[in-house]
């Protein structure tokens, strides 16, 4: 069962447990609940609400990540459970001691993955992949050669026009991007720590003060989703761009979790593509298997389904 990502954003939102449900009460709107085991990511967005412990403590045992984002909308932190595979420990051990090499390949096979994942977005506004598609294929283990950065330098001018920039701290379509980008982190860090995996110890990203460094990591080849998603919002580079602030852009970012991408063989929600991408990773940092399942190509079903909330 694909679970839910619910984001709370009504002022003075107060959330409880009662009975294994979520219980929700708003001012102004009828009290609801939410059963608990359906929800994979929670998102607060209420400078005002109010918890009880037991929210936290019934989210988290459930395999629930919770998020609390600041008053300019973008997480500023998340809780995820910490017992959340029966083999946790012989994981972790196999993860701290996979050699250097491995690292690099896996790293090898992230950025080919987001590369061409890169070239598929270009190619469906542009009708060309901007020499990308080629690119993706000369990543070499652990990317010396820095491709990663080269395609990038490509694709951001030709996707959202020649004077785009991408900054972490900038509005408009970055701010967009930036919220996209950090609620798939989440559900990334998710998967990652339900494989049994340290989400801190990274196989590229390595920042002493970034507890997220593999699911950094991950997050590489699933990024071109949510830039696919705020082309489709924003359209031509002149165009209007959606507002943060506004209810409706958020849930259009958060519906990307159940678009229907290809993994491998198979078809299957986003959502699910990142836990079967952090299984796959945790089978080659473990030695395992060394071939990671990967997203491959657009969302095959561009309708919105009923797998987000916002209350």
């Amino acid at each position: 069962m694909i679970r839910k990502t619910v984001e709370f954003s009504t002022p003075g939102t107060r959330l409880s447990v009662a009975h294994r449900q979520l219980v929700v009460e708003r001012p102004d709107h009828p009290k609801a609940t939410l059963p608990i085991e359906d929800l994979g990511v929670v998102i607060v967005d209420d400078v005002r609400a109010q918890y009880t412990q037991a929210v936290f403590l019934e989210l988290l045992s459930a395999g629930a990540t919770v998020m609390v984002t600041g008053r300019d909308h973008l997480p500023v932190g998340m809780m995820l459970p910490l017992d959340a595979h029966h083999v946790q420990t012989e994981r972790h051990r196999a993860q701290v001691e996979a050699s250097e090499p491995t690292k690099k390949r896996v790293w090898q096979a992230l950025i080919r993955a987001k590369i061409a994942q890169q070239g598929a977005v270009l190619s469906h506004f542009t009708g060309k992949h901007g020499g990308l598609a080629p690119m993706a294929r000369r990543v070499r283990s652990g990317d010396p050669g820095n491709l990663e950065a080269q395609a990038a330098q490509r694709y951001w001018p030709r996707l959202f026009g020649s004077e785009f920039r991408r900054d972490r701290h900038a509005d408009g379509v970055n701010a967009l991007l930036n919220y996209g980008y950090a609620v798939v982190r989440a559900a990334a860090a998710r998967a990652v720590v339900a494989s049994g995996l340290i989400p801190s110890l990274g196989v590229f990203h390595s920042n002493r003060s970034n507890p997220f460094c593999l699911a950094d990591d991950l997050l590489e080849p699933f990024r071109p989703y949510v830039d696919w998603r705020v082309k489709l919002m924003v359209g031509e580079p002149d165009g209007d761009v959606p507002v943060l602030d506004d209810r409706p852009t958020r849930g259009a970012l958060l519906s990307l979790f159940n678009e229907t991408v290809l993994v491998g063989d198979r078809r299957m929600p986003l959502l699910l593509a990142l836990h079967a991408g952090a299984a796959s990773l945790c089978r080659a940092l473990t030695g395992v298997d060394g071939k990671l399942v990967l997203p491959e190509g657009l969302p095959l079903e561009p309708d919105l389904l009923d797998g987000e909330a916002l209350v």
